[in-house]
C-alpha cells in the first residue's frame, strides 16, 4: 500500500521537525518547505495527500500560496497559525481549507486531525456524475456538458456536502455548523442566499437541491 504523503510548510525549522517526527511515527511520508515559494515548487512537481500550512511566512504567506495552487493540484489542507483570529479562520475556510489549528498546538491533536481528514478523503469518491453534470472533488470543479461553471468555494463545499449526504434532509443549522463553523455568527439567511446562488449556477440541475419545508434542504438525484 502506498504511503500517505504529507507536505509541511512552515518557516520555523523546529515546528517542521516536531510535525515531521510525529508524522513519521504514524507511517506517513514527509516533505518539507520553509516558504510558500518552495511549497509551490513541490506541489507542482509531486503529488501529496495533505498539506500542513503556516500562514505567517516571509516572501509568500500561506493565503497567497493557497491562491497560487492550480486547481488540479489542490489538496486537503490544515492551517497552523499563531493568530487566533476569526477573520483568518473564515478566510481560510473560504479558500477551501479543511481545518485550522492555533499555535502553540498539541502534536497529538494535530495527528488526530490529520488522520480524520485522510480517512475522509480516502473514502470519498473523487468524482460525482449525473447525466452531463460532473463534480470533481479533487479539482474543485463543476462541469455541465463539458463546460466548467463558476461557483464560489463556499458553494462548492455546500454542493459537496449535499452530494456526500444524498437524500438526507439537512437543516440550515447543520449547514452553518459544517460549512461556516460553530463560531460563525450569521443566520439562516446566509444559507438561503448561498443555496439560491448555487441553484442559479447549476442551471437545469437546480432542482436537484430540494427545499424541505420546516427543516432545510436535501440533494436528491433519484426523484
Amino acid at each position: 500500500m502506498q504511503k500517505v504523503k504529507i507536505l509541511i510548510v512552515d518557516d520555523e525549522e523546529n515546528i517542521r521537525e516536531v510535525i515531521k517526527e510525529y508524522s513519521i511515527l504514524e507511517g506517513y511520508e514527509v516533505k518539507e518547505a520553509d516558504s510558500g515559494v518552495k511549497a509551490l515548487e513541490l506541489l507542482n512537481s509531486e503529488k501529496f495527500d495533505l498539506m500542513i500550512l503556516d500562514i505567517m511566512m516571509p516572501i509568500m504567506d500561506g493565503f497567497t500560496l493557497l491562491n497560487s495552487i492550480p486547481k488540479e493540484k489542490k489538496i486537503p489542507t490544515i492551517i497552523l497559525s499563531a493568530r487566533d483570529d476569526e477573520v483568518d479562520k473564515l478566510e481560510g475556510f473560504d479558500r477551501g481549507i479543511d481545518d485550522y489549528l492555533c499555535k502553540p498546538f498539541s502534536p497529538r491533536e494535530l495527528m488526530a486531525r490529520v488522520k480524520a481528514i485522510i480517512k475522509r478523503t480516502k473514502t470519498e469518491t473523487s468524482l460525482y456524475t449525473y447525466k452531463d453534470l460532473v463534480v470533481n472533488f479533487l479539482e474543485h470543479t463543476v462541469k455541465i456538458n463539458n463546460k466548467e461553471i463558476k461557483i464560489t468555494p463556499k458553494e462548492f463545499e455546500i454542493l459537496k456536502y449535499f452530494i456526500n449526504n444524498k437524500r438526507i434532509a439537512i437543516s440550515r443549522e447543520q449547514l452553518l455548523n459544517k460549512i461556516w463553523g460553530y463560531d460563525f455568527y450569521g443566520d439562516d439567511r446566509t444559507v438561503d442566499t448561498h443555496i439560491k446562488m448555487l441553484r442559479n449556477n447549476l442551471n437545469n440541475y437546480r432542482n436537484l437541491i430540494i427545499t424541505v419545508r420546516g427543516i432545510g434542504y436535501k440533494f436528491d438525484d433519484e426523484k
